[in-house]
This record gives structure tokens, C-alpha cells and sequence, in this order.
């Protein structure tokens, strides 16, 4: 038998080789779609977690601290006592006014007194008579001149406890511009009349030198 043609073998055998190849080119399209789909899926996968974290609200964490401060100050402690000490200057005799009153019942004895006072160099005014008789004697003052009756009364060897105030009380109707009151008793009469006895008789006794003739 007689081979068939070379055209007829290569007609009959076309058909096989374009059933075979289709289904190999569609295997591999369906392979790359499916390559294609998991690099989608798997970078959706990858991309779905950070889009959430990067989109969710941020949490602000707010601190508030309110400090109260109280500060006190203490003051500082003293090692020691400070003393002020205010010094009255005393005011000289002959600017003090003395009034001598005689508080005794002897006639003379305020004058006396007054003598024996003028004699230091206080500045005495007229003696007066005390409204009523007094057992002791005493040295009152007016506000600011304390200082100048103690002076006045060691001046008669009277003791500062007969210093005193001022006041309505003493036996006397009016002080008139003295500073400072005598109220002379019982006990100053002998000492103020040997006083202005001993004065005396050293004013004669001065006056008598002066006018000798050498």
C-alpha cells in the first residue's frame, strides 16, 4: 500500500498539537492569576494591621499634679534679752520750782527749809502753810521730775521712799508752777532750823571777813 502524502500527515497531525497547547497556556495564566491573587491577599493581610494601628486615635495620657506650698516663716530665734534703758536727763536745780510747805505745827519751818533748798541751788518759791499737820515729811513730784525730788529729798537726808506722785490727796490747797512739793513734818523742823542756823551764821561770818580792812 502506498504511504499517504507528506501534506496529509502534517494536516492530520495540526489538530493534536493545537488541542494539547491550549490547555497548557491556559494552566499558565490560571497560574500567574493565582500568584497574582495571593501577592494581593498576602499584602492586603500585611498592609490591613499597620492601616489599623496608623489610623486609630491617639491616646493622650494627661497627668495633672496640683502642688500646694505653704511657706512659714518662723522668727529666729534670740540667743538673748535686749534691754532698752531710756535715760531722763535730770533738769539743773535752778530751773525746778520747789514749793515748801509747813506740814510740822512749828512755826518757821517751811521757810527754813526753803532756805536750806535755795542754798543748793534749787529755785524755791514762797513758803506756804500745809492745810493740815503731817506726821513725816514728803517730796511729791509732777509727771517727768522724779528724778529731781529724789535729788531733793537726799539733799534734806530724807530717804526715797517719801518720794511720791502728786496728787489731789496732799495736804496742800495749791502748787502753784512748782515741779516739785515739800511737805515738811515733825522730823525735817530740827534738822532744816540747825541747817539755816549753820547758813546763817557762815553768811555773817563771810560778810564780817569782807569788810575788814587789811
Amino acid at each position: 500500500m502506498a504511504d499517504p502524502p507528506e501534506n496529509d500527515r502534517q494536516s492530520s497531525g495540526d489538530p493534536g498539537r493545537r488541542a494539547g497547547g491550549f490547555p497548557a497556556v491556559r494552566a499558565g495564566v490560571l497560574l500567574i492569576v493565582f500568584v497574582v491573587a495571593t501577592v494581593i491577599v498576602l499584602g492586603e493581610i500585611h498592609t490591613q494591621p499597620t492601616k489599623t494601628a496608623s489610623t486609630a486615635a491617639p491616646v493622650v495620657a494627661t497627668s495633672t499634679s496640683t502642688s500646694i506650698s505653704t511657706s512659714t516663716t518662723k522668727p529666729a530665734h534670740r540667743t538673748g534679752h535686749t534691754t532698752t534703758t531710756t535715760t531722763v536727763a535730770a533738769v539743773p536745780p535752778s530751773q525746778v520750782p520747789v514749793l515748801v510747805a509747813n506740814g510740822s505745827g512749828k512755826a518757821g519751818a517751811a521757810a527754813a527749809i526753803s532756805t536750806q533748798l535755795k542754798a543748793a541751788g534749787w529755785d524755791t518759791l514762797p513758803p506756804v502753810n500745809a492745810s493740815a499737820d503731817v506726821p513725816t515729811s514728803h517730796v511729791y513730784y509732777v509727771p517727768g521730775f522724779q528724778p529731781e525730788a529724789t535729788s531733793i529729798a537726799t539733799t534734806l537726808h530724807l530717804t526715797s521712799s517719801v518720794v511720791a506722785p502728786y496728787s489731789t490727796v496732799v495736804p496742800i490747797s495749791s502748787i502753784g508752777t512748782a515741779e516739785v512739793v515739800v511737805v515738811a513734818g515733825p522730823d525735817l523742823t530740827g534738822a532744816a532750823t540747825a541747817a539755816t542756823t549753820s547758813t546763817t551764821a557762815a553768811t555773817a561770818a563771810t560778810a564780817a571777813t569782807s569788810t575788814t580792812v587789811g
